[in-house]
């Protein structure tokens, strides 16, 4: 009679994947039995013996090694182990990105292992058997992408979990009673991770502010700014160091700059501006060329270095606009009054002085702290009612016109039109703009365009309107002027071969743009690919060709997409949007910190300082690239938002739009009218069966062949627009028939 197999006592489930996950967490470590156990937290003999028999085998299996008597590690395979970032799915499955691989690497949900979106891991990799994909288990997290997140509190009788917003954050976090901050179950909150012990499911937290119901307005802008981690007041001390902050125009201060109070200055900006940032100055010299000033808020004057002011404005790095309100980098004492350039002031600015000639070349150059005074305003419309009414300046004898404006000159715009001076200035800076433009055109930038969706809202921050904003000449009059400052800025550093912060842009990515190419021959486009300079000019081409039509935005955005990304460097390698070698942030200190180290930079090195550490601000580049990613994302959020607040009250119509993506779980439908998005779902789609087509972008139904296809316009009802989780749902109406 054959004897019984013993069972072992307390046998320890699924050894064999524990103590490799325990080895591949820390690769380079030696562990013994006593330390597996320990990790297990087991200390009788029958797990111990257990540990060593499993260490045995996995060692005959070369899957781990014995490095000294006793001590095991990993059999690590060559390139097994990489690091990179976290891009988590709505399932609970994720993908790492990292750069040295060409393919991002699939992780399983029992893979992820505690890591979130974003964060920064190590990841042992290897290929699925059955298709040779790369696939892998995160190993390590080296850094957290973030801690604190925005969700909904549901409360239990003893503690509470926090349903998070993003459909990135897969799974709650776990909130025991005592670290509720009295928030209600049902609240909105902000909570921060404290700790995920090693077998729980969901991390431990504590709500760290309580921001309000789900739905209401403030709650839901405050949600979008906690959601990536931007404040919405200022600190106490902050407020109270900059309300004894010297904003007075001093006869000392005026001593050690260039006085430019009597030269003709005006601005020109939105008409709901507050804050003005940068000022023209126009005047024609003996010899007939004209000296063109660009002056912008001395911000560096006030904001120095080491004060709780430059800390806070180099945390927040940036101004986030949106859709109701801007969020500033400076208070307001500042923002709005003493760096703001308003009409009939004077003002400490910094500016780049030229002496330009009528072909647009540069004759002289002049960089420096100047005092200025603002003698007029304009809104974009006014300055736009000159260059319209007015037309060319061709054959005009200038000899004639004044150039001096008057103290007495009114701020409506049909006093301006009639004022000789103003008009002339304005239109040979628009005539001026428009040459330097096309020989940015012709240097091979690109010209995008792309329509902004504003919103008209009543006292209660609704949305009541929706209307396009699009960029005219005087716009463009001001953009051209503002790229000449930065260029020359930069080039002036630059050619030092010092210590600089540009703002710099990549060569578009080659697989990008062929992605852009297979959508757009759907509408019959084509892209050029034979020399750089034929890729600008069929990119421009396109960009030209589809304004007006009902896949313009979507074009549009793909164009943008396939772009790099601009930011930040020490680095130079020249900026590819603009076909510019040098480039850098001057204009704008009042809202971007970048402009304020350039400032400062600008006259450390007039005042023949030595070139300053470059890694130093390189790190200070890298953080404020990050903090405009964060604050163009919280914008894009506050904008969907609104999109969904405005179609909450339109419901029952029915709208034209154009199918502006397609995926497997549906097709995203851009309305004309208004350029909001929203998803009709695969399933909601009754008339037959449908698949997707990767190939022909595309839904096809599998009895009548039916497509539903990218750029297709069709007619759509808001079916669910929800407020809370920023998603909008259409049901599908038909086609439109041609």
């Amino acid at each position: 009679m054959p004897r019984k197999k013993k069972k072992v006592k307390n046998k320890i489930p699924n050894l064999t994947n524990t103590i490799l996950k325990i080895l591949k967490k820390d690769p380079k470590k030696t562990y013994n039995y006593k330390q597996i156990a320990a990790k297990l937290g087991v200390n009788d003999p029958s797990s111990r013996n257990q540990i060593i028999k499993k260490l045995r085998q996995l060692q005959v299996k070369d899957k781990i090694k014995e490095v000294e008597r006793g001590k095991f590690k990993i059999v690590a395979l060559d390139n097994s182990y990489f690091t990179g970032k976290v891009d988590m799915g709505s399932r609970g499955n994720a993908y790492v990105i990292c750069e040295e691989l060409d393919d991002d690497i699939f992780i399983p949900q029992n893979n992820v292992n505690q890591a979130l979106h974003g964060d920064e891991v190590e990841v042992y990799v290897y290929r699925r058997r059955r298709n040779n994909k790369l696939e892998g288990e995160i190993i390590n997290i080296i850094e957290r992408s973030k801690t604190e997140f925005v969700g909904v509190l549901q409360m239990q009788k003893n503690f509470g979990f926090v349903v998070c917003d993003s459909p990135k954050m897969h799974v709650d976090i776990f909130i025991p009673k005592n670290q509720t901050l009295d928030a209600e179950d049902g609240d909105k909150v902000l909570v921060e991770i404290k700790d995920w012990p090693e077998k729980a499911d969901s991390p431990f937290g504590k709500i760290i502010q309580v921001l309000g119901k789900p739905g209401e307005h403030n709650t839901e802008i405050h949600s979008i700014l906690a959601e990536y981690g931007l404040p919405h007041e200022f600190p106490e001390a902050v407020e109270r160091y900059a309300n004894t902050l010297d904003t007075s125009i001093t006869p000392e201060e005026i001593s050690k700059r260039r006085d430019m109070r009597t030269t003709p200055t005006f601005t020109i900006d939105p008409k709901d501006a507050k804050d003005f940032d940068d000022a023209l100055s126009f005047q024609i010299l003996e010899n007939g060329n004209y000296e063109i000033g660009i002056h912008i808020a001395d911000v560096s004057h006030y904001l120095k270095e080491g004060t709780v002011l430059d800390d806070e404005a180099y945390e927040r790095a940036t101004s986030v606009y949106l859709v109701d309100r801007v969020v500033p980098m400076l208070p307001e004492i500042l923002s709005n009054g003493a760096c703001s350039l308003r009409p009939h002031e004077e003002k400490y600015t910094f500016s780049a002085v030229f002496e330009m000639n009528d072909k647009t070349q540069i004759i002289n150059q002049w960089f420096g702290r100047t005092v200025t005074y603002s003698d007029a305003r304009f809104a974009y419309e006014e300055a736009q009612a000159i260059i319209e009414s007015n037309g060319s300046l061709n054959g005009t004898d200038t000899s004639s016109i004044n150039t001096t404006i008057p103290a007495n000159v009114s701020l409506t715009g049909k006093e301006y039109q009639a004022d000789k001076h103003i008009a002339f200035a304005v239109l040979k800076l628009d005539e001026l703009a428009k040459k330097m433009r096309n020989q940015r055109m012709r240097d091979g930038a690109i010209s995008f365009d792309k329509v902004e969706v504003k919103f008209q809202l009543d006292e209660e921050a609704n949305p009541t309107g929706v209307y396009f904003k699009t960029s005219k000449d005087a716009n463009k009059l001001i953009e051209e002027f503002m790229l000449l400052a930065n260029r020359k800025v930069s080039e002036f550093i630059g050619k030092q071969n010092k210590t600089f912060v540009y703002r710099i842009h990549d060569e578009p990515d080659s697989e990008k743009l062929g992605n852009l190419q297979n959508v757009i021959a759907k509408f019959g486009y084509k892209l050029d690919f034979r020399t750089p300079k034929t890729i600008t000019a069929s990119l421009n081409k396109l960009l030209h060709d589809v304004q007006g039509k009902g896949e313009q935005n979507m074009v549009d955005t793909l164009a943008i997409r396939s772009m790099s990304k601009a930011e930040y460097s020490t680095d130079n390698i020249g900026h590819y949007g603009l076909a510019f070698p040098y480039y850098s942030h001057f204009t704008s200190p009042i809202r971007r910190y970048p402009d304020v180290m350039v400032h400062r930079l600008l006259q450390h090195y007039i005042d023949q300082g030595k070139s300053v550490d470059a890694e130093t601000y390189e790190e200070k580049s890298n953080h404020c690239s990050h903090m405009e990613n964060l604050a163009a994302k919280a914008e894009r959020d506050s904008i969907k938002y609104m999109q969904i607040k405005f179609m909450q009250d339109h419901k029952d119509e029915e709208f034209v739009g154009v199918i502006s993506g397609v995926t497997e779980w549906g097709i995203y439908v851009e309305i004309v009218s208004n350029k909001c998005e929203g998803m009709v779902r695969i399933r909601e789609i009754k008339d037959d069966y449908y698949t997707f087509d990767e190939k022909q972008y595309a839904l096809v139904g599998e009895t009548t062949k039916n497509l539903y296809q990218l750029g297709d316009e069709v007619i759509v009802k808001v079916k669910n627009a929800d407020l809370i989780k920023r998603h909008l749902d259409f049901n599908l109406i038909g086609k439109v028939e041609e």
